[in-house]
């Protein structure tokens, strides 16, 4: 019996304490590389800004993409974190949204440049500003002035052969749509290629000869 009793003691010795209540385990170590979007985010965050990923530029980014909602928060300054950061400031500061002309009717704005759309009446939203990807180089998305022609929450495209649901075109075989592809690379056949959960609140929003308003050009394309 005294050998089990002294079995039992060091057993328990040897056992971690239970976490206090309310406690959360330590975050991993922040050790992401350096990013295609650094010295932006550096910027963003109030670091030295040098386009090199230090420990301190680690943390504040992922303390940034913890506010916003962005995962993984890795802290890598990503092409996905930039986007998100922009659509942010969008939404918080109207000059941000000087791109896209106010009009008394529901405008959606797509800014082909920073690679977001947003839908305003005037200057005020009425759709979030939210990440999208247009036309790679040489099938770039259509600038200018276009309306919602025709709605297919279903559709197939015959020509490349993907589903793109909660479609509306505004120009030929151009649409906005949702994807199950990464929004952060390459780019579309033209098309405005949204989040799915992005997409369908959009498609419930809008109706037929709503206008949009395309402008600027995506990086890495002519136009």
């Amino acid at each position: 019996m005294r050998w089990v009793l002294s079995s039992i003691a060091v057993l328990s010795l040897a056992v971690p304490a239970p976490a206090a209540a309310g406690t959360s385990a330590p975050a991993p170590p922040c050790d992401a590389a350096t990013g295609p979007y650094q010295r932006e985010l550096e910027r963003e965050v109030g670091l030295p800004v040098d386009g090199r990923q230090s420990p301190a530029d680690c943390e504040a980014i992922r303390r940034l993409q913890q506010r916003l909602g962005i995962r993984p928060a890795d802290g890598h300054a990503s092409t996905r974190t930039y986007r998100f950061v922009l659509a942010d400031r969008i939404r918080r500061d109207p000059a941000e949204r000087r791109g896209c002309p106010a009009r008394s009717y529901r405008v959606t704005c797509v800014d082909l440049t920073r690679q977001i759309l947003w839908t305003q009446t005037g200057r005020k939203l009425v759709f979030d500003p939210v990440p999208v990807r247009s036309g790679r180089d040489g099938l770039e998305t259509r600038r200018g002035w276009h309306r919602v022609y025709w709605k297919s929450r279903d559709h197939f495209s015959s020509l490349y052969q993907v589903p793109m649901p909660f479609a509306q075109f505004f120009d030929g075989g151009q649409a906005l749509h949702g994807t199950r592809s990464d929004l952060f690379s390459a780019g579309s056949g033209g098309c405005v290629n949204l989040a799915l959960g992005d997409a369908e609140r959009l498609y419930g929003l809008l109706r037929k000869d709503d206008h949009l308003f395309i402008w600027g050009a995506k990086p890495g394309t002519d136009g």
